[in-house]
C-alpha cells in the first residue's frame, strides 16, 4: 500500500447492497493492472478469493496474507489479505471490501485507517454499503461515487416454524448454545443441519458448508458469520433472534445489520426471501420494507485511532493512543482488546522493567495486538502475552520447544463441541504468533506443526458436529455394524467394501446410504487436504495426468493456448458442486503455476524493456521456440546491451530458430502441453540430439525439436547441422562428412530439406517456400 495524494490516482467508492457483484467487479478490474491488492473482512473469504484469483493467474502470481496464514510466492503480482493484515507494498490497484465496517466498535479504526491511507498508485476501490457514502465523501473528498444495484430481488416472507422452513434455508442466531439447540431440533424434524460460526476454523467451516452446498442437508444454522460475503446457495434467511451481544451489551440488530445478513438469500440473478422463525416475532412492517428496499440510515460516526504512536515509553504510547481524532465525525476507538491488554500489562512489574526503549515499547505493542481468539481477556490472555513478551525480550525469540509443548497439549480430539472449539481457539492464537516475523526459532517447522494440529482438531470438530446434528443412521447397515474409513479403506464391521483413491471411491458391489454418507464425509476431508496442499504435492506425467498422493485426480486438457491448459477431473464420486468448484480451481491454479515455472527462464526482470522484452513475449506462446523469420524485426532492433541480456537469459539466435536453451531440458513437460492442446495422447518423449519422428502431428518446435523428414532434431542440434550443410554446399556438390550426424536416415533427412544426390554427392535441388527456407540446411 502506498499513501498518495488523492488527486494523483482514481478513487472509486463502489457502494450498494449485498449481491451486487462488487467483489467480482473489483477482481476483474484488478486483473487489468499489472499489480494489485484486495483487503477482505474474513479469513475464510480471503481464502475463497485467493482460490478464485490463483485459478485465473496461477499461485506463483498471488499472495495470501492473513493473521494466521501466509502464502507468499517469490514475486507475487496480486495480494489477497484480510483488512487487518494488508501489507505495506506498492501496487497499481488497491481495493478494500465492506468499508461500512469503519463504524464497527471492535474493528472500525482499521477500516478508517485504510480509507485514509491505503491507495493504489493508479486506482483505488472502496466497496461496501451505501450507508457509508456521506462520511466516506467527507473523509476522502476525491472519491467518485459509483452506486451499484442488487442483481436479484429480496422479499420479506414473514414468520414460519422450523418445520415450515423452505428448502435451502439459513437460520440465523447469535449465541453458540442457541445455534446448537436449533440444529438439534432441525435434526429431529428434517434429518439435520450444517453449522457455521465465527468460532469454527476455516477448515471446519468449509467442511460444514460443503454439507449444505452438496445438498446432504437442506438447512444451515449460523451466526452473523455468514453476513460478510460467503457465497452460499441460500434461498431463504430466517432470523431466530433479533438481538446480539456486541462485546459490551445485548442490543437489537440495526437495519443495516439485518440487511447485510438477509441479503445472503439469493445469489446473482436468483431471487431470495427473508423472515423470522421459531420464537422470534415477525419483523415490523416498516423495518421489513427497509430491508426489502435496501434503505438504511446513513452512518454518523466512524471509529478512528491514531497511527502516529509515541514509542519512547509506555506512558507516551498510551497517551498517543488516546489522541483525539482529526474530524468531528470520527470517534476515537475505546476499549479495544489490544488497548485493554496494554492497560493490564503496563501495570505489571516484569513488563515495566523491560519496556525501556523505543524498540521494546514497539515490541510490547505488537504483542498486545495478538488477537484474543479465546475471549479470555480478563486474566488468561494478558498472562499469555506477558510470557510471550518476557521471552522475546530476554531470549530474542520464542523457543520452538516451548511453543510446540503448548501446541502438543492441544492435540486431542476428545471432549464435547465446546472443548474442541476452545482448543481450536488456542491453536489459532499460536498460529498468529507463528507468523510474526522473527518471533520464533524454526518458524517453518512450528508453522507446519500448528497447521497439522488445526487440521486435526478441525476434522474432529466437523465429525462431532455431523454426529450431533446430522442423522446419517451410520449403524443402519447389516444389523447396526459400524462403518469405518481408515487409510483409504472403507470397512463395514471389519469387512473391506471399497477403497478411496484420490477423489474417487471404488467398490466391488453395491453399498447402502450409510456407507455412501461416510464416503462423502471422507471425500470432503480429502477435498480440504487437496485444496490446502502445496505446489510440490502434485505431479503431472507425460500423458497429462495430474497425480496427488499417488492417485490420478485430473487430466490436463486443451485451453486457450499452450500456456493455459484446462483441467478435467477424472473422478467426482460423492462430491457436491461447491467441492467440485474448489478442486477445479485448485488444480487449475496448479496448472497455471506448472506452466509459469516451466516458462520462468522467459520471465526475467533483468531483460530491458523494448525489443528484448518483446522477443521474450514472442517466445512464450510457443513454449520457448519461434521461427527466426517470424521475429526478424525484433532481432534486428536489438542493441548490444539487449543481446547480452538475452544471451545471459539463455536465448539463442539461430538461422532457423530463436529458442530458449534452458527450456531444451524440459522436453516431457513441453510435450505434454503440446499434446493436450490438440487433444492427443502424448507420444514417447524424444531423447538426445535427434530421435525418430512419431506419426503424430504436433507443434514440435514447441517441444524443442524441429522435424525434418523421418527425424526430429533438437533445436540446437538442428542449427549446428544446418550451419555445417550451408558451409559444405558453398563449394558445390559435396560428400557427407562422417562426423555430421543426421540420424539413422541421413538421406531421407537431406531430401526432406530440399537436397538431391548424384554419384554420392549432394547438392541443393530446389528452393523452399519463404517461410521454410531459413529452417532448412
Amino acid at each position: 500500500m502506498l499513501r498518495r495524494p488523492d488527486d494523483l490516482a482514481a478513487i472509486h467508492a463502489v457502494l450498494g447492497p449485498t449481491n451486487t457483484g462488487k467483489t467480482h467487479r473489483a477482481l476483474e478490474r484488478m486483473l487489468r493492472h499489472h499489480t494489485g491488492m484486495i483487503g477482505l473482512p474474513l479469513r475464510l473469504l480471503a481464502r475463497e478469493v485467493y482460490e478464485r484469483l490463483s485459478t485465473r493467474v496461477g499461485e506463483e502470481a498471488v499472495a495470501l496474507v492473513t493473521g494466521e496464514e501466509r502464502r507468499i510466492p517469490r514475486r507475487p503480482r496480486y495480494w489477497v489479505a484480510t483488512v487487518e493484515a494488508m501489507p505495506e507494498v506498492g501496487v497499481e490497484f488497491l481495493a478494500v471490501d465492506e468499508v461500512q465496517l469503519a463504524a464497527d466498535r471492535a474493528r472500525g479504526h482499521v477500516y478508517t485507517d485504510r480509507l485514509l491511507h491505503a491507495r493504489g498508485t493508479a486506482e483505488t476501490w472502496f466497496m461496501g454499503s451505501e450507508s457509508v457514502a456521506p462520511l466516506l465523501s467527507r473523509l476522502v473528498p476525491a472519491s467518485h461515487l459509483d452506486p451499484v444495484p442488487r442483481l436479484s430481488r429480496l422479499s420479506y416472507a414473514g414468520h414460519s416454524t422450523l418445520r415450515g422452513l423452505p428448502p435451502r434455508s439459513a437460520v440465523v442466531a447469535f449465541r453458540a448454545e442457541r445455534v446448537y439447540a436449533l440444529a438439534e431440533r432441525l435434526r429431529a424434524r428434517s434429518g439435520g443441519a450444517a453449522v457455521v460460526m465465527g468460532a469454527l476454523s476455516p477448515r471446519a467451516r468449509n467442511l460444514q458448508v460443503a454439507l449444505f452446498q452438496s445438498g446432504e442437508v437442506d438447512t444451515l444454522v449460523a451466526t452473523d458469520a455468514i453476513g460478510m460475503g460467503l457465497n452460499l446457495d441460500v434461498d431463504h434467511v430466517a432470523f431466530a433472534d433479533l438481538e446480539k451481544f456486541d462485546g459490551t451489551r445485548i442490543r437489537a440488530l440495526g437495519p443495516l445489520e439485518l440487511g447485510q445478513i438477509a441479503g445472503r438469500a439469493g445469489r446473482w440473478t436468483r431471487d431470495g426471501t427473508f423472515g423470522t422463525v421459531d420464537t422470534c416475532p415477525p419483523l415490523p412492517a416498516d423495518l421489513a420494507a427497509r430491508v426489502e428496499g435496501h434503505r438504511y440510515p446513513t452512518l454518523t460516526r466512524l471509529r478512528w485511532r491514531s497511527r502516529d504512536l509515541d514509542l519512547h515509553d509506555l506512558d507516551g504510547l498510551r497517551r498517543s493512543l488516546a489522541a483525539p481524532p482529526p474530524f468531528p465525525f470520527l470517534e476515537r476507538a475505546r476499549d479495544d482488546d489490544d488497548e485493554a491488554a496494554l492497560a493490564v500489562l503496563a501495570e505489571r512489574a516484569p513488563i515495566r522493567e523491560r519496556a525501556t526503549s523505543p524498540a521494546r515499547v514497539a515490541l510490547l505493542w505488537e504483542v498486545c495486538r495478538v488477537p484474543d481468539y479465546r475471549k479470555l481477556l480478563v486474566d488468561a490472555h494478558p498472562d499469555l502475552l506477558e510470557r510471550v513478551y518476557v521471552r522475546l525480550v530476554d531470549h530474542g525469540r520464542l523457543s520452538a520447544s516451548w511453543v510446540l509443548r503448548q501446541v502438543a497439549d492441544l492435540d486431542r480430539a476428545d471432549g464435547d463441541l465446546d472443548a474442541l472449539t476452545t482448543r481450536l481457539a488456542f491453536v489459532r492464537t499460536w498460529a498468529y504468533l507463528a507468523w510474526r516475523d522473527g518471533w520464533l526459532e524454526d518458524a517453518p517447522g512450528v508453522r507446519g506443526r500448528v497447521a497439522e494440529v488445526e487440521e486435526h482438531l478441525s476434522d474432529a470438530l466437523h465429525a462431532a458436529l455431523v454426529e450431533r446434528f446430522v442423522d446419517r443412521r451410520a449403524r443402519a447397515l447389516a444389523g447396526g455394524r459400524p462403518v469405518q474409513v481408515e487409510a483409504g479403506e472403507v470397512r463395514v464391521g471389519g469387512l473391506v467394501v471399497g477403497r478411496l483413491e484420490g477423489l474417487g471411491f471404488t467398490t466391488a458391489g453395491p453399498v447402502n446410504a450409510a456407507v455412501r454418507q461416510h464416503v462423502e464425509s471422507a471425500l470432503d476431508a480429502r477435498v480440504e487436504a487437496l485444496v490446502d496442499a502445496p505446489h510440490e504435492a502434485f505431479v503431472v506425467d507425460g500423458a497429462g495426468l495430474i497425480r496427488w498422493q499417488g492417485a490420478a485426480v485430473a487430466r490436463l486438457v486443451a485451453g486457450p493456448d499452450l500456456r493455459e491448459p484446462g483441467v478435467r477431473l477424472l473422478r467426482q464420486d460423492g462430491l457436491g458442486p461447491a467441492a467440485l468448484t474448489r478442486v477445479s480451481r485448485r488444480l487449475t491454479a496448479w496448472a497455471r503455476d506448472h506452466v509459469a515455472r516451466l516458462l520462468a527462464p522467459l520471465r526475467r526482470d533483468d531483460v530491458p524493456r523494448g525489443p528484448a522484452r518483446g522477443l521474450l513475449y514472442a517466445l512464450e506462446p510457443r513454449l520457448g521456440a519461434v521461427g527466426a523469420d517470424e521475429v526478424a524485426e525484433l532481432v534486428e532492433a536489438l542493441d548490444p546491451r539487449a543481446r547480452r541480456a538475452l544471451s545471459a537469459a539463455g536465448v539463442r539466435f539461430g538461422a532457423a530458430w530463436v529458442y530458449s536453451l534452458p527450456l531444451l531440458d524440459a522436453v516431457e513437460a513441453r510435450l505434454g502441453l503440446a499434446a493436450v492442446s490438440r487433444g492427443l495422447e502424448p507420444p514417447s518423449v524424444p531423447q538426445g540430439a535427434h530421435a525418430p519422428r512419431p506419426n503424430v502431428e504436433l507443434d514440435w518446435p514447441a517441444v524443442g525439436y524441429a522435424p525434418m523428414g523421418p527425424t526430429l532434431f533438437r533445436l540446437d542440434a538442428y542449427e549446428v547441422a544446418g550451419a555445417r550443410l550451408r558451409a559444405l554446399r558453398r563449394g558445390g556438390p559435396f560428400e557427407l562428412p562422417p562426423d555430421l550426424d543426421l540420424g539413422p536416415q541421413p538421406g531421407a533427412v537431406l531430401r526432406a530439406a530440399g537436397y538431391g544426390e548424384e554419384g554420392g554427392r549432394w547438392f541443393r535441388r530446389r528452393p523452399l517456400p519463404p517461410g521454410a527456407r531459413a529452417r532448412s540446411g
